[in-house]
């Protein structure tokens, strides 16, 4: 499968070119040069696959071109050892759970995908790869988690100093070994910003091997569709419209479900569910794409200004906004509406939902009528919010599961740094590798 950019003015390149480089010389995003669809006859039998088995068809949709059928399966088997259960939680809503993995967030999926396949091209290679990654919250624990220990593999992960939660901090600032948590005083979008700035700084790239597993990544966001692949095949559609509402801040999980679309999964329509940061939700309502600033909010891993992820959905719809809307639909809510759902949702179906996944199910409710059903993303556990969640429903109600406990117990080690590229640059330059 060979890869283009979406900035069009760069030759395709190869799988393993896209995820070692991460982002094209010319700043666009590599996508594939073919999206290759299922057979109808799929679709009738997929319901008899376990999830790592659908999985890896999928995979070898994507990828089957350029890694051996062995490998691909031993990487995606072993990518996905915990499950991504549909669980009901009214007459025609689900929640897809996306939060068993070992950080206990929907990124696990992509993240250790990457970590993986890029381990796989670096076998044999005596050089080592710096991955940059900017978080606003579960990004950098996923990434972060899923590369430790990998060898001929050093993460640095950029965070917004004060805007992600006292957990998904601990979670990527306690683990050290090859993993730098780097502690920067300003937003997500500055974070975003010191990243695709790196990867062009010709200096930068003559003295270190960079890559991102920010989703901006071909091989951190393609392998999200795998989970669309399982909800469909887990929820009893019938002869009803399938809506899928997915939290959205940098559009790689929205994006990844748009590829199944393309594939052949029988989705109706998409939601993006955004909190305060609706700039996305602005273009579809008046077809112009206005980034700005972002603003911190409950839902801190949607506080997106600037979503990298929309230039692939431009790129896929050709750049019409009709035809986006006809595929996607959008919601927004500010963090009184956030706090609101959460509290109905838990007191009415006994169902405990994140800040994120609130925004998903909630537009839902709104949406659905009664010949349609309707699967949100819960994103990350709630507990991952405690001190959020615990003040809407009671800290009872909040309990600390194992996995993250063992994340608090640990001794931050983080690098404070400015939000200017220089001392970013002279930072990375200055690491003896």
């Amino acid at each position: 499968m060979k890869y283009y950019s979406t900035g069009k003015s760069t030759p395709d390149v190869s799988l393993e070119y896209a995820v070692t480089k991460g982002l094209a010389a010319d700043k666009g995003l590599f996508m594939p040069r073919t999206i290759n669809a299922f057979d109808p006859a799929f679709f009738q039998t997929m319901g008899q696959m376990s999830f790592q088995e659908l999985s890896y068809e999928v995979a070898r949709k994507f990828f089957g071109d350029d890694i051996p059928g062995n490998e691909l399966k031993r990487i995606v088997f072993d990518t996905l050892s915990f499950d991504c259960p549909v669980i009901p939680v009214q007459k025609n809503i689900y929640s897809l759970e996306l939060f068993h993995g070992p950080t206990l967030a929907f990124k696990d999926v992509g993240a250790r995908f990457m970590a993986r396949l890029l381990a796989f091209f670096l076998r044999g290679s005596d050089h080592q790869v710096n991955v940059l990654v900017a978080t606003s919250g579960d990004t950098g624990s996923a990434v972060a988690n899923g590369f430790l220990g990998v060898e001929g593999i050093h993460v640095y992960v950029l965070y917004p100093k004060g805007k992600v939660s006292p957990i998904q901090e601990c979670q990527f600032t306690t683990l050290g070994q090859n993993i730098t948590a780097l502690e920067i005083d300003g937003t997500f979008d500055d974070c975003q910003r010191l990243v695709k700035k790196a990867f062009l700084d010709e200096t930068l790239n003559r003295e270190r091997t960079l890559t991102s597993a920010n989703s901006i990544n071909v091989a951190r966001f393609l392998p999200q569709a795998f989970y669309y692949f399982n909800a469909c095949a887990r929820v009893p559609i019938k002869n009803k419209e399938l809506i899928i509402s997915v939290p959205s801040g940098n559009f790689g999980n929205l994006t990844a479900g748009l590829f199944a679309k393309r594939m052949g999964l029988p989705v109706k329509r998409f939601i993006a569910a955004n909190n305060e940061n609706d700039i996305v939700y602005q273009y579809l309502k008046t077809g112009q794409y206005a980034p700005r600033s972002s603003v911190q909010t409950l839902a801190n891993a949607m506080d997106v200004g600037d979503p990298s992820n929309f230039a692939r959905i431009l790129d896929l719809y050709q750049n019409s906004h009709k035809a986006i809307s006809d595929d996607i639909a959008g919601f927004r809510y500010s963090d009184d509406a956030i706090r609101a759902t959460i509290k109905r949702v838990y007191q009415q179906c006994a169902y405990l939902l994140d800040p994120h996944g609130a925004c998903g199910y909630q537009s839902l409710e709104e949406y659905l009528n009664d010949d349609q059903v309707g699967i949100f993303l819960e994103t990350a556990h709630p507990a991952k919010f405690t001190e959020t969640v615990a003040s809407i429903v009671g800290p009872e109600n909040v309990p600390l599961p194992a996995k993250l406990a063992a994340f608090m117990k640990g001794e931050k080690k983080s690098v404070p740094l400015g939000c200017d590229f220089v001392s970013f640059r002279d930072f990375l330059l200055s690491e003896h590798l």
